[in-house]
């Protein structure tokens, strides 16, 4: 940005805060921004739909590795992050009307940022970077191009993951209500319904899912009517919007629950902020989603349940059934287009309800208490805000006579139960060898038979650490070092732009556990291996640095517990 571009820019933020007035009830400028690429948009992801222990934080729209990527207003580039899981390349951009336009999955940057982050890696011999460079080193202006869409970090395929934020508070902003373009004419799909009988403490004692169809304009239930033993039910919904143009199930935008006519519950996926997203698994029936991959919207709020998207909860969203007469329950599903789908049917208990089964378990947390198990051989501490409702929770210690098993297996209630915060849990060893010791983990076992490493430092003779889910978990070592593969190494390098290797490691890490780290150098001198977590692929793409010539090049990998391998070899260029 130049001087008189800076002058100006006060200017234009108070003239953006007089014309932002309301469209409808939309607060947002719907003529500011353009669109970030220039083709039509077409969406694989919309803002706030269902994904595994998050809210989707933006729209992902479709293309293809090295569509170019514009800056959708004027600004300056704020932020560069590069990491090898995540958002892979990403940029943020701040705008003078408040907001900050976020482009990830990024294949590569302009010449002139790609040219400062290189710099930077190679000044601090590290590939992951987050930097902060000076407002008026980068300016952008509106539909200046600011990279490729890619496919880097954590994506399965290329798109443009892309976020408008405001730029204060860092809240996350649907961008779709900014004006962007999506031709949109199809309505939600509605597929089942879950019927949840609840106790007083809105606890779970039964749970049944229908399936619906089509009855003209309306989706119903085989019946029309459920019949619940107790007096208080909630309601799930697995719902997904459709986009003109394309095949995805994406997320929609709002969801209305009426009882009798009356507004009963309501979510609007308008804004969230980043450290309420974990909230999904206390909005999703959490169980459903992990066992059988269903995306159920609750309707009603667990009591542990913080999020801000509700905009209408009438006790809670809990309906109370009534045994003399069957109370109509509509359900209305929206895009952000206004397109609608509708449900009706009726809620009713009977006359002869059957009392809850009774629950088998050795401990009962509170949801709003801080909470401690010590028997000796485990100590665990869950802060309060940990679990989003009562947890009645089963415990077994059970000795496991395998070699690579250092303490006896605790078997922590299920992993089908959600966990916000995490929280601590130390295991005392059984015939752990001392020289042992440095290279041991808290492990998970999960039921497909995975081990998770989840670190671990050791505390009054146990092993401690902090993880974020319920299940097996026990002591056990790591004494293998990663391995390295060649992908593409010869001895003549001549002629190629590129070598690149496949790292992994035998034990998967999770938590506060490290992942893999290496070293990438060049005739004793730090070279740029660039890290694809996905595909475990670590490239280094030749540049001036390297002359022609005979060359020694080496490559050391290590794992969470220091064990480590070394590729070294000679090559020509």
């Amino acid at each position: 940005m130049n001087t008189k571009q800076a002058r100006y820019w006060p200017l234009l933020l108070i003239g953006t805060i007089f014309c932002l007035g309301f469209k409808g009830e939309n607060p947002y400028p719907t003529d500011y921004f353009r669109a970030p690429v220039n083709t039509p948009l077409r969406l694989s992801g919309t803002f706030g739909e269902l994904r595994s222990n998050h809210f989707h934080a933006g729209i992902d729209i479709k293309g293809a590795i090295g569509v170019p990527l514009v800056a959708i207003a004027e600004g300056y580039i704020w932020r560069i992050k590069v990491e090898a899981g995540g958002y892979g390349n990403v940029l943020y951009i701040k705008h003078p009307n408040g907001f900050t336009s976020v482009y990830a999955h990024m294949n590569k940057f302009s010449p002139a940022v790609a040219e400062y982050v290189k710099s930077k890696q190679y000044q601090q011999q590290e590939f992951h970077q987050d930097l902060y460079p000076n407002p008026e080193q980068f300016p952008v202006g509106k539909g200046e191009k600011i990279g490729e869409m890619g496919t880097s970090g954590y994506s399965f395929g290329p798109h443009l993951h892309f976020e408008i934020r405001d730029s204060k508070t860092e809240r996350t902003i649907n961008p779709l209500l900014f004006g962007l373009d999506v031709p949109d004419t199809r309505q939600p799909r509605m597929h089942q319904i879950r019927v949840y009988e609840l106790n007083n403490q809105r606890e779970t004692q039964e749970a049944s899912s229908y399936s619906l169809y089509s009855k003209g304009a309306w989706m119903g239930l085989k019946g029309d009517t459920v019949y619940v033993d107790q007096p208080n039910v909630g309601l799930g919904l697995k719902v997904y919007d459709h986009m003109n143009g394309v095949s995805n199930w994406n997320g929609i935008y709002a969801l209305d629950v009426y009882l009798d006519d009356s507004l009963l519950y309501n979510y609007t996926m308008e804004s969230f902020s980043f450290d309420e997203s974990r909230y999904l698994n206390a909005h999703l029936d959490y169980k459903e989603q992990v066992s059988a991959k269903s995306y159920f919207n609750r309707t009603f709020k667990l009591p542990g349940n913080k999020l801000s998207i509700y905009k209408n909860e009438e006790n809670h969203g809990v309906i109370w059934a009534n045994s003399e007469k069957a109370q109509k329950v509509v359900m209305k599903a929206s895009d952000i287009e206004g397109n609608i789908s509708q449900l009706r049917f009726w809620v009713k208990q009977k006359q002869s309800p059957q009392n809850a089964n009774a629950l088998n378990y050795n401990y009962l947390l509170p949801y709003d208490e801080e909470n401690m198990i010590d028997n000796g051989s485990l100590k665990v501490h869950m802060p309060e805000g940990t679990l989003y409702e009562n947890l009645y929770l089963s415990y077994e210690s059970v000795e496991d006579p395998a070699k690579d098993i250092f303490s006896n297996v605790h078997h922590l209630h299920d992993n089908k139960t959600p966990i916000h915060l995490y929280y601590d849990i130390a295991i005392r060893p059984t015939r752990l060898p001392e020289e042992l010791e440095n290279k041991a983990f808290i492990a998970n076992c999960t039921n497909d038979n995975r081990v998770i490493n989840y670190g671990g430092e050791w505390e009054d003779g146990r092993l401690k650490t902090q993880v974020r889910n319920l299940g097996d978990f026990c002591i056990m070592v790591d004494t293998i070092a990663p391995t390295i593969a060649i992908r593409r190494f010869s001895s003549n390098m001549r002629g190629t732009g590129q070598m690149s290797f496949i790292i992994k490691d035998n034990v998967a890490t999770s938590g506060r556990a490290k992942g893999l780290r290496f070293r990438g150098s060049i005739d004793g001198q730090w070279v740029l291996m660039e890290y694809d977590l996905k595909n475990d692929r670590l490239t280094y793409r030749f540049d001036e640095r390297i002359p022609r010539g005979q060359h020694q090049f080496r490559l050391e990998v290590w794992d969470s517990q220091g064990n480590t391998r070394v590729f070294e070899r000679k090559f020509a260029t």
